[in-house]
């Protein structure tokens, strides 16, 4: 059976993007392919997916550019679920389902649709910890930049225990792979 996974990366200080939603401080670290939680890898195992509202629209302007959904690319193959509760434009022939409310009964769609795949909760410190406090979230995956930023959108905005069960360096990130405790 799966694992439904928080996998992310956030500067020293603990902040996973910018007051303002940017991840430039992101974007220009380099990675080893293959390495330690490198992004590949992980992705190959994933089955469905769950967001926020500001995380899907971080990717609409990353990936479509000047807003034009038809000129970018999808990054995702998988089913994704999108947590808002504002109307938020689709993009045409991806699997994208908008949601709101308790993550319980997504998380068993996600589920069904991931087999025994994992589950992935991307971005969005609140929304982990949403899964986290319905005794959903089973690991969090974590890269570390070398960079501080001072203030910004925290990596995990709530109390959960772990249990540290690797670490590991790829390129300028430290990574460490963390079981949640129940």
């Amino acid at each position: 059976m799966g694992r439904t996974q928080y996998y992310t990366a956030t500067t020293l200080d603990g902040f996973i993007a910018t007051p303002d939603d940017s991840l430039d401080w992101l974007l220009t670290r380099r990675q080893d392919p293959g390495g330690p939680l490198d992004y590949t890898g992980f992705i190959a195992g994933v089955g469905a997916l769950a967001m926020g509202s500001t995380t899907y629209e971080w990717i609409l302007r990353y990936e479509f550019r000047g807003g034009d959904l038809t000129a970018g690319t999808w990054p995702y193959r998988q089913p994704v679920w999108v947590f808002t509760s504002r109307d938020l434009p689709a993009v045409p022939g991806a699997d994208v389902r908008f949601v709101s409310g308790d993550v319980v009964p997504v998380h068993r769609q996600m589920v069904a649709a991931a087999g025994e795949a994992n589950r992935w909760v991307v971005g969005g410190g609140d929304l982990v910890g949403q899964f986290a406090e319905a005794g959903l979230l089973d690991d969090i995956l974590v890269m570390i930049a070398p960079v501080t930023l001072g203030a910004g959108r925290p990596l995990l905005p709530r109390h959960v225990e772990l249990e540290l069960t690797e670490v590991g360096r790829n390129g300028e990130f430290a990574c460490a792979r963390y079981e949640v405790v129940r």
